[in-house]
């Protein structure tokens, strides 16, 4: 194989990937500051989908909530998608796109999880009114106005992940608000909708799902765009993730909720990151989004100062002879068929494609990532004239260049694949470079670990809706709206007052918040139990034997039973901690023989004074130093195994200071 341009040549692109990366103004999120997301006019909102507690699926009588492995199913069925008119007689632009693809869809259905509806072979049951009656109760909590009817409309997916090509959808409340610590923000729209398939693989032309999943009823709340950090971002994210548990009737674990981030700086567009399972990974996301958009608006600029009239720019290509140029097609690819090697040009190009978009990432990235959706290229499939990774694919770029009759203003790419994509594949790179002479494209992004996205597919426009003509209209009555209001959850941003009248530390919220355990700390201080010393043993010691599988979230209750026993048996609260490890750690122990397993024994008020003195006595004779302080916490320790249980060790504290004072002289230490 040929070498590649020499690391001179790479070296000039990583510099004018740095020098774009400057230019820009990008900064880590670590470092960013709420000057920084102004400078850039970081705008955002999110989607949040939340899947509902329910016995059966939206639309079908099939069980909600069992799940089986990619292996586990009884049939399979495949389905070519084709994009359909609207009713405004216009295509969805990610329909014409997903068609573009060619993709076969093959969906595993079993038995347990699947019906003849699945596969739009029978028409919708009547909406499951247990979901509906969920979806009004959280709209109200977001202080929505219910509309008078539930109308059910279908959404265009042309990806594959519903088989029959739509989703059936409804919005139950418009135009509420959420109340963050520092402001209040706008809830657009509360929907209830059906959930879509699992994606077991996308291979090439081949998309495999399973339709365990599919189905089954979701909420999907909308926020305006009102959040302008990816700070207030995630802080969102929480409150509604969090005001949803506080009713006790979703879904929770990995997949039961997810965000689509809406993103946008000064004159971008918005860009939804899809998708995102932790909120935890939002401010990343958010942050990069914003400064990639930010870099391409930067791009955009400097290409149009090349040249003017874009609109008569056009890519030059050629096929290429892989001996000619010593090159060795990828071996991990999974193709069956030959491969051709094509040679493009972009004329004027030249550091467009090194120039910055999010860490180690460039503008060439954008187009591999196309290649990959659309033309179902697989990865590696290109390699292009300014790569900054020093383990890019080599190719002779200088050879190239001649054949191509390219110039120094000029960038090149080769990409490979079968020769029925080839097509699509030019097409696909013309259109995302003559894209990025028109700034940010509309597009659905996936958000990977460390923060950077990858393209998804096109961002779906209000084309792809319409009624569904299956379905009839489900009157929500006032009556049933009073009923519903009547057991509504506390306000969230109520319950974190009352975390903060209780002094519990802001440490221990997400936890308490997250699995809905206020209100067990409500009712054990019910009892007499002082609040913030059972948030602090809920959301500390519980949570760590929830980490160690010591314990589940749905075993909490038994915290209220263990204190209600130490109530009855007059023991001290500070045995609560030990106990509850003895409880866990030891399931079929009963409640004696916790106590014993935790080494609780029954010490008067009298025979703990009468330990002070002795060890006192004791500290005197192996310590060496004079600091009374010292001597106090070294007393203290020893008689807290003995106090656990019998009284506060707290109130030991005012008989050993004074022991301390008299019995400890400076003489009786060695110096």
């Amino acid at each position: 194989m040929e070498t590649n341009n020499s690391k001179a040549d790479q070296q000039i692109s990583l510099d004018r990937y740095l020098q774009s990366m400057k230019e820009i103004g990008y900064i880590s999120l670590a470092e960013a500051t709420n000057e920084d997301y102004e400078r850039i006019g970081f705008k955002s909102g999110l989607e949040v989908h939340q899947q509902l507690l329910t016995k059966r699926k939206l639309f079908c009588r099939c069980p909600a909530g069992i799940f089986h492995k990619h292996n586990d199913y009884t049939a399979e069925v495949v389905r070519h998608m084709r994009p359909t008119l609207s009713e405004m007689g216009v295509y969805d632009g990610t329909a014409l796109m997903e068609f573009r693809t060619r993709k076969e869809i093959v969906y595993r259905l079993n038995n347990k999880t699947a019906c003849t509806y699945e596969t739009d072979d029978t028409p919708p049951f009547k909406i499951d009114m247990e979901a509906l009656e969920i979806a009004l109760e959280i709209s109200l909590l977001c202080k929505l106005n219910i509309v008078g009817e539930v109308h059910i409309t279908r959404k265009q997916y042309l990806d594959g992940s519903i088989p029959t090509g739509f989703q059936r959808t409804a919005i139950i409340g418009i135009e509420g608000e959420i109340q963050l610590r520092n402001k209040k923000v706008g809830i657009l729209q509360l929907s209830i909708e059906e959930d879509s398939c699992r994606e077991v693989s996308d291979i090439g032309h081949v998309r495999i799902y399973k339709t365990d999943r599919l189905g089954m009823p979701l909420i999907e709340t909308v926020t305006h765009p009102q959040l302008f950090t990816p700070w207030e971002l995630a802080e969102a994210g929480n409150h509604i993730r969090f005001m949803n548990r506080s009713t006790g009737l979703v879904r929770t674990g990995i997949g039961a909720a997810r965000q689509d981030v809406n993103v946008s700086c000064r004159g971008g567009a918005r860009v939804e990151i899809k998708g995102v399972a932790h909120i935890a990974w939002i401010p990343k996301l958010s942050h990069i989004e914003a400064f990639r958009q930010y870099a391409l608006l930067h791009l955009r600029d400097e290409l149009n100062s090349r040249i003017p009239d874009y609109k008569l720019w056009k890519i030059e290509s050629k096929e290429l002879d892989p001996v000619e140029f010593g090159f060795n097609f990828p071996t991990n690819l999974p193709y069956t068929v030959p491969l051709s090697l094509i040679g493009v040009k972009l004329p004027n190009f030249a550091g467009a494609l090194s120039h910055f978009t999010q860490p180690g990432r460039c503008f060439g990235n954008e187009i591999t990532e196309r290649l990959k959706v659309i033309a179902c290229l697989e990865r590696p499939n290109m390699v292009h004239s300014e790569e900054i990774e020093k383990d890019a694919i080599c190719f002779n770029f200088h050879k190239l260049g001649k054949i191509l009759n390219a110039t120094p203003k000029d960038a090149m790419l080769v990409f490979w694949g079968p020769e029925a994509d080839v097509k699509t594949a030019l097409e696909t790179i013309e259109e995302r470079c003559i894209m990025a002479f028109e700034g940010i494209p509309l597009e659905t992004r996936k958000g990977l670990p460390d923060g950077t996205t990858i393209f998804e597919r096109v961002l779906p426009g209000a084309d792809r809706m319409y009624p569904d003509t299956d379905s009839a209209p489900v009157a929500i009555e006032q009556q049933h709206i009073d009923v519903v209001t009547k057991r509504l959850a506390t306000d969230l941003h109520l319950r974190i007052a009352q975390l903060q009248g209780w002094n519990v530390p802001e440490s221990c919220w997400t936890f308490l918040l997250r699995h809905n355990l206020v209100v067990l700390v409500e009712k054990i201080a019910s009892i007499g139990y002082p609040p913030k010393a059972v948030a602090i043993l809920i959301a500390e010691h519980f949570k760590h034997l929830v980490t160690k599988k010591l314990a589940t979230i749905e075993e909490a209750n038994r915290i209220f039973d263990m204190l209600k026993l130490m109530q009855k048996q007059r023991l001290d609260f500070g045995l609560a901690d030990d106990l509850l490890t003895a409880i866990f750690q030891n399931p079929s122990a009963t409640f004696d023989e916790a106590l014993l397993l935790c080494g609780y024994n029954v010490y008067r008020f009298e025979e703990l004074s009468a330990m002070i003195l002795p060890l006192v006595e004791e500290f005197g004779q192996i310590r060496r130093t004079i600091n009374s302080e010292n001597a106090v916490r070294w007393v203290m320790g020893k008689l807290r195994k003995a106090a656990k249980g019998n009284l506060p060790l707290s109130s030991l504290l005012p008989l050993v200071l004074p022991v301390v004072n008299h019995n400890l002289k400076p003489h009786q230490f060695t110096l």
